[in-house]
C-alpha cells in the first residue's frame, strides 16, 4: 500500500512538475493532490518534517490559486485602482527587501524544525529534513507569489532531497526528485524568458 501511494504521488508529481513548468495556474490542482498523499508516505518513512510540510503544503496551494487567480486584482483593488476583470499575477522578479526577512525565516524555521527533531522523534536525518522543510516554506511563498527567484530554493531542495529519499529508500520519489532538480534548472530559464517577453 505505501509503495502503490508513493507511485501515485510520483504521478501526480510529474503533472505538477509540468504545470509549474510552465506557470500554469492547474499546478495548484495537483499541488492539493499530491500533498494529501504523501503525508501518509513520509510519515510511514520517519521523515516527519517532510510529513508536517505536506500539511502546509496543502494550505498554501489555496493560497497560491488565489494569488495567482486574483492577486493582480487584489492588489489594484488595495490601491484603488480600476480593476475590472481579474487578472492572472504575472511573473516578476522578487523585491530585494524580502531577502533579509525570507532568510530570516529560513533560519529560524530550520533550527526550530531540527530541534524538535532532534528531542521529540526518532529522525535519524534531523538537519537535512529539516533543511528541506524549512527551504520549501520559503519556496512555496515565493511561488504563490510568482517570483522567478522561486526556482533557486526548488533547484536546492530538489537536490539534498534526491539524496535524502534515496538513503530512505524512498526510490520513486528520489527519482521524481531528481528529475524535479534538473526540471527547476530548466523552469527558471523558461520563466525568466516568459517575463521578459511579458515586461
Amino acid at each position: 500500500m505505501e509503495q502503490l501511494l508513493e507511485i501515485t504521488g510520483t504521478l501526480v508529481g510529474l503533472l505538477y512538475l509540468w504545470f509549474e513548468y510552465r506557470a500554469s495556474i492547474y499546478l495548484w490542482i495537483a499541488g492539493i493532490i499530491m500533498p494529501a498523499i504523501y503525508i501518509f508516505v513520509y510519515y510511514e518513512a520517519g521523515l516527519y518534517a517532510d510529513f508536517g510540510i505536506n500539511i502546509y503544503y496543502l494550505g498554501a496551494a489555496l493560497y497560491g490559486w488565489m494569488m495567482w487567480k486574483y492577486g493582480t486584482f487584489l492588489r489594484k483593488k488595495l490601491l484603488r485602482k480600476e480593476a475590472a476583470q481579474p487578472k492572472e499575477l504575472p511573473i516578476t522578479r522578487m523585491p530585494l527587501r524580502y531577502l533579509l526577512p525570507l532568510i530570516a525565516v529560513f533560519v529560524v524555521t530550520l533550527l526550530g524544525i531540527a530541534y524538535i527533531l532532534i528531542n521529540f522523534t526518532d529522525s535519524n536525518v534531523p538537519w537535512l529534513d529539516s533543511f528541506t522543510t524549512a527551504l520549501s516554506i520559503v519556496g512555496m511563498w515565493m511561488l504563490a507569489r510568482k517570483y522567478v527567484e522561486q526556482w533557486w530554493a526548488w533547484i536546492a531542495v530538489d537536490a539534498v532531497s534526491t539524496g535524502l529519499y534515496i538513503y530512505k529508500g524512498l526510490d520513486f520519489t528520489a527519482a521524481l526528485y531528481g528529475l524535479y532538480t534538473i526540471i527547476a534548472i530548466f523552469g527558471y530559464f523558461k520563466w525568466k524568458k516568459m517575463m521578459e517577453i511579458s515586461d
